[in-house]
């Protein structure tokens, strides 16, 4: 029988790699001065398609780096522990096309930094998938999910600060929503 620590460590190893690129590229940031906020989402321009790849890893600050660390280990350690088999098309997805769609999409011609939009991506399949699947586990974990982000996925949909990639957060849940549908039918997800 596995080890349960291990699985925990082995689920964990994605979201930590990504958590540890963008403690890294703060870190170049605060140490060096340098702002490699042009690595970010400029909507419809080229420079601004580099953002697909890097947006997620870049922070405005030491807040808004903690703030997304911490649900992103969380969200993607249950991700991969849970929903091993499908775990790295979810994480794919909600990493690469919430960017794509924000590039596509986004009114505002700004950049758009963070890893915010994965998070709500990640969020938002887990709390949908439970509930299209409705076995008592998946079931928890979108109770889990919802009680701890349920309330901050609604609200941070929504245009409430100029400084806050809500398009972002909007394109990520889409694309945790669509994923869930789009896999729910499945049926080795563990």
């Amino acid at each position: 029988m596995p080890n349960p620590e291990n699985q925990v460590f082995g689920s964990s190893i994605v979201p930590f790699r990504l958590v540890f690129i963008m403690w890294l590229a703060f870190s170049i940031e605060f140490f060096y001065g340098i702002d490699l906020g042009f690595l970010g989402i400029f909507p419809r321009t080229l420079h601004g398609l580099a953002g697909i790849f890097f947006a997620p890893m870049i922070h405005g600050n030491l807040g808004h780096l903690i703030s997304n660390t911490f649900p992103l280990l969380f969200l993607g350690t249950l991700l991969y522990f849970f929903y091993d088999r499908i775990g790295g098309i979810v994480f794919f997805r909600c990493y690469f096309f919430t960017n794509i769609l924000v590039w596509l999409f986004s009114p505002r011609l700004s950049y758009h930094i963070g890893a915010s939009g994965l998070i709500y991506g990640l969020a938002a399949f887990l709390i949908l998938f439970g509930i299209l699947r409705q076995d008592f586990l998946s079931l928890t974990i979108s109770l889990v999910i919802i009680f701890f982000y349920g309330g901050a996925i609604l609200y941070g949909i929504f245009p409430t600060d100029p400084r806050i990639s809500w398009e972002a957060h909007l394109f990520g849940a889409l694309t945790g929503v669509v994923t869930a549908f789009n896999l729910a039918g499945k049926k080795n997800v563990r």
